[in-house]
């Protein structure tokens, strides 16, 4: 399967080869942890020097605390992703949530409709609504919003991480569905299985 000679962005992508050191042992890396390099990557190489500051930040925002883990910062990125109908995160973040989440048919119904998955604590809930609040309408966003998760245990500091990531997601979306980019036919296939 390769995605190669598609077009991925109505941007120009450079070669590879033209990138900055850094930037070549990211799509090394990649290539040796999931098996190929995310468009998203090849795509926003447009602007190396962005790449590289997205990218910490993007590691910054998604790594798992104890209060806030990784599967719930995916699960944060679909649903923002679904409420922007952005094609390129809700099929990678999809199959990231998948295997981060460990049941493919839970993650692909919060990824669809996060109200109807069943299986959802009333706290993951509550985190999922103000992501999709964020997303649709940040302007009614009230110091209430952040009581309510405050109320299911989640400290400041976890909160912050819910509004930071769905922001981060609503900024990517943007670049991605504003820049044409198509996700990697590869995450399609991924953590499809029972046992992820």
């Amino acid at each position: 399967m390769t995605t190669s000679t598609e077009r991925i962005s109505w941007f120009p992508v450079p070669d590879e080869s033209e990138l900055p050191d850094d930037l070549q042992g990211l799509f090394r890396a990649a290539r040796e942890r999931i098996g190929f390099v995310p468009n998203v990557f090849r795509a926003y190489s447009f602007r190396p020097e962005r790449l590289s500051a997205w990218f910490a930040h993007f590691r910054l925002v998604m790594e798992g605390t104890p209060g806030l883990s990784e599967a719930e910062r995916e699960m944060i990125a679909v649903v923002v992703s679904m409420a922007n109908g952005c094609l390129y995160c809700l099929v990678a973040h999809g199959a990231a949530l998948r295997q981060a989440w460990g049941d493919p048919v839970m993650a692909d119904r919060i990824t669809l409709d996060w109200r109807r998955a069943e299986g959802l604590t009333e706290r993951q809930r509550a985190i999922c609504a103000l992501a999709e609040k964020v997303t649709k309408s940040p302007v009614e966003c009230e110091e209430d919003d952040l009581e309510a998760l405050r109320a299911h245990g989640l400290s400041d500091e976890d909160v912050w991480d819910v509004v930071e990531v769905a922001a981060m997601y609503n900024f990517t979306n943007r670049l991605a569905q504003a820049g044409g980019q198509i996700p990697n036919a590869e995450y399609h296939a991924l953590a499809r299985g029972t046992n992820g």
